[in-house]
């Protein structure tokens, strides 16, 4: 079973995060190619660019309703099979974005999603 942990692009790499996956569509501002250490970045699960946004222009208002429609992007998202079989191997596994927003982002949803729809196959870690 892998264990999801999730991390802030912008917070240097800590013990312990395994895998380390970038799932955000845009690049994170400020950080460079060389210092930000991650072994993958796939946009291709990020939220669709009209639903970030969307998401984006009223967050304190959007947040239910973000979560319910990327949810449904990733339920019918034909990507998410190979980012499932990519991880599937892996112990730990680290979502890393770049929203300042730690409790409310795609992240959490991703982390969330693969562990109700995959529940024998990963699970959360908190710490």
């Amino acid at each position: 079973m892998t264990e999801i942990r999730l991390g802030r692009a912008y917070v240097p790499e800590g013990e312990g995060e395994g895998y380390r996956v970038y799932v955000d569509r845009l690049w994170p501002r400020g950080l460079s190619h060389e210092t930000f250490h991650y072994d993958a970045w796939d946009k291709e699960i990020a939220p669709s660019d009209s639903l970030r946004h969307w998401f984006h222009d009223n967050p304190d208002l959007h947040w239910e309703d973000f979560e319910e429609k990327y949810r449904a992007e990733l339920k019918e998202n034909p990507a998410m099979k190979d980012f499932v079989a990519s991880l599937e191997d892996k112990s730990v596994v680290t979502l890393l974005y770049s929203s300042k927003n730690e409790h409310e982002n795609n992240a959490i949803v991703l982390a969330n999603y693969l562990i109700s729809a995959y529940e024998d196959k990963f699970r959360l870690c908190m710490g």
